[in-house]
């Protein structure tokens, strides 16, 4: 009897004890999970930031590499034009001397000469046998390259891309936009040849020249 009542009086504490109301969990401990939670949030938006900005300064990269070149490409290259005088060199670097030089090459004749910033400076001779008041620089107008001179077909021929100019320098056919830049050609009086810069007008186009 006295087994049965014990028995009773467990069952009675058990199930008053499943009904027992939760403590509630104290305040401090919810605001901790709630700051948890909002610096791993913050976290995050701190690296999906730093992961956008990788991603357009890449972009830009990219698109600023592709762009230089396909601007440059509208750009004629530089003609070389000095503040002053100088000598037209040989291509061992020694001043070239009007007579002498003269004496060795034939009427009608174009050869190439260090001019101004060192660019590669067409010398030619007149049919009397004196030098022309200006020189052509050498360096073609679409990408840059160095335009010989075919005695044959009388005109400049690029080998790159197929501009041609006239015998003076301007274009007879393209790609190349613009004519060869011109430079004053004169004899010093120390008998040497000079070059200096053309800033007058392009009489070829009557206009300013390009390269000023």
């Amino acid at each position: 009897m006295k087994l049965a009542s014990i028995f009773a009086a467990l069952m009675t504490l058990g199930s008053a004890s499943a009904f027992a109301p939760v403590a509630p969990k104290p305040m401090g401990v919810q605001r901790t999970a709630l700051n948890s939670a909002s610096d791993e949030l913050y976290i995050d938006m701190d690296r999906r930031n730093l992961m956008n900005l990788i991603l357009v300064g890449s972009a830009a990269v990219t698109v600023g590499g592709l762009a230089v070149p396909y601007i440059a490409f509208f750009v004629p290259p530089g003609s070389g034009g000095g503040s002053g005088g100088i000598s037209a060199k040989d291509a061992l670097g020694n001043d070239l001397m009007a007579a002498d030089y003269l004496a060795s090459k034939p009427a009608g004749d174009r050869s190439l000469a260090q001019g101004l910033k060192g660019d590669a400076t067409y010398l030619i001779v007149k049919d009397d046998k004196t030098l022309e008041s200006y020189g052509l620089n050498a360096v073609c107008t679409h990408l840059g390259c160095v335009v010989p001179w075919s005695s044959a077909n009388n005109k400049f021929m690029c080998p790159c891309h197929g501009s041609q100019y006239a015998p003076d320098g301007h274009v007879v056919r393209g790609p190349a936009p613009l004519p060869l830049a011109l430079a004053h050609c004169d004899t010093g009086s120390d008998g040497k040849i000079m070059f200096s810069p053309w800033t007058e007008e392009d009489f070829r186009t009557g206009g300013k020249g390009w390269w000023n």
